[in-house]
């Protein structure tokens, strides 16, 4: 008889802080679009997993609970946002010195469904079958919005 046992992966509190906490910033702010948000998303990712924390099969299978864990803390704080009436526009100034704000601009200008494709792709460097794994969508839906950000990018980019 073989037994076959599952090694599981447990971060500490402070590991998965220092090797996660920019990625779930990062996620957190493409989504919400703004400082104070992204924290509060941050705070709640992080507060899951000490919750939750059940072990992983590995890394990158802990990077996409936390990517997927900030996309859907964003959109539960979107949901109560705009159940409250309470949604203000929000314009972060780039810091001194950045040279791509032009782009982070059109960036946070397209679509959810775009926006993440794009940062995901980009920011995060998965492939296109890693981030149709994260957001439990089809490999070509991917590919599709990826060529649709690309174009509308392409439009607002270019005078």
């Amino acid at each position: 008889m073989v037994f076959s046992k599952k090694l599981t992966l447990l971060l500490s509190n402070e590991e998965a802080i220092d090797r996660f906490s920019d990625t779930v910033y990062r996620v957190a702010f493409n989504q919400v679009k703004n400082q104070a948000d992204a924290e509060d998303v941050f705070q709640e990712v992080f507060w899951r997993f000490i919750k939750y924390n059940k072990g992983f099969d590995n890394l990158e299978h802990a990077k996409a609970w936390f990517i997927r864990t900030t996309i859907n803390c964003s959109r539960t704080l979107f949901a109560k946002q705009k159940k409250r009436s309470e949604i203000e526009l929000v314009i972060d100034v780039p810091e001194e010195g950045a040279t791509d704000y032009g782009m982070t601009e059109c960036v946070q200008e397209l679509e959810e469904k775009y926006r993440i494709v794009i940062h995901l792709f980009y920011y995060e460097h998965y492939k296109i079958k890693e981030i149709a794994e994260i957001l439990d969508e089809n490999e070509n839906t991917i590919k599709t919005r990826m060529a649709r950000a690309k174009k509308i990018l392409k439009e607002k980019w270019e005078p």
